[in-house]
């Protein structure tokens, strides 16, 4: 699933290309892909066509675009899911085979003229919902400057490179539970954005075991950890994100490469780069977790001992 630096890769893109343009047709090709807009697939196309986009913003993994031209204050959210991709393409080009939702965009010199939205596996999907004010008070996300925020992603937490976030929240929310660091982490009511892949690196980097409990954590611990959330979000942003298969691509359909920087995740069997740097050998390990896998080094991130 698309995690934060890939969804903010996504939204870049919108912003250039959507920002300041107008819906004037919309097309439903899947009502599966608009299942959560709960008026419907007919009233998502009425409610969409005319409206202009005046803000394309993220927090975490929830992208939306602020609307002006609807009766009451609404954003347009997409959800990638597993496998959506929001493409500029022009009228003309060929239709994507998973093809699911295609707004036309009103004219501008020479961009290309249709936003359309493609979903393999249908995890995705998009729809209106209504704004809400922050409850802390703080602009919405990236790319806007309003105290709003779509009232379905309004239970979620800043995220990692949000300016109103602090180390000191991190941790004081970390020490409000009693859970591992990394299920802490990767639940999105503590901070928004971080998913499995970048939770395993920024775990390594930080030097300590993701299962380590949230009541033992120290202080300077989280400053390690929320520095290395920090670097590894913005190396990932720098790369384009992490595409491991043809599903996660920007708006212009190219694929981000931090991958082949990932230390970590994904690196079952290979050398530890820290522990080979102090002339150790370790190789790193692939364990199940949540379902999942988590990726670690068995040296320098010990496990905690059972008591």
């Amino acid at each position: 699933m698309p995690e934060q630096p890939e969804v903010e890769v996504v939204r870049r893109g919108l912003e250039t290309w959507v920002r300041g343009r107008s819906f004037e047709t919309v097309e439903v090709l899947d009502p599966r892909s608009v299942r959560r807009h709960l008026d419907g697939a007919e009233d998502f196309v009425v409610s969409l066509q005319g409206c202009c986009v005046d803000a394309v913003v993220r927090r975490g993994k929830f992208l939306w675009m602020n609307l002006t031209g609807l009766e009451t204050p609404a954003a347009l959210v997409a959800h990638l899911g597993m496998s959506g991709q929001l493409l500029i393409e022009e009228p003309e080009a060929p239709d994507e085979k998973h093809l699911k939702v295609r707004l036309s965009l009103s004219s501008r010199g020479e961009e290309p003229g249709e936003l359309r939205f493609v979903d393999q596996r249908i995890f995705g999907g998009m729809f209106l919902s209504p704004l809400v004010s922050t409850s802390d008070g703080g602009v919405g996300g990236q790319g806007s400057d309003l105290e709003l925020i779509p009232a379905a992603a309004s239970h979620i937490a800043r995220d990692v490179l949000d300016p109103f976030r602090t180390t000191e929240s991190l941790y004081a929310a970390l020490r409000k539970r009693t859970t591992q660091v990394k299920r802490a982490i990767l639940d999105q009511t503590v901070i928004a954005g971080v998913g499995n892949i970048y939770a395993d690196e920024a775990l390594w980097q930080a030097g300590f075991s993701g299962l380590r409990n949230t009541a033992t954590i120290r202080r300077a611990e989280v400053e390690r950890l929320d520095a290395a959330l920090r670097d590894v979000m913005l190396r990932a942003l720098d790369a384009g994100g992490t595409s491991f298969d043809s599903l996660y691509v920007n708006v212009n359909g190219a694929s981000g490469y931090f991958d082949r920087s990932l230390n970590a995740y994904g690196r079952e069997g290979r050398e530890c780069a820290r522990c080979a740097s102090n002339s150790r050998t370790s190789l790193i390990r692939r364990d199940a977790f949540m379902g999942r896998s988590s990726f670690t080094c068995p040296v320098c991130q010990p496990r905690p001992r059972r008591r």
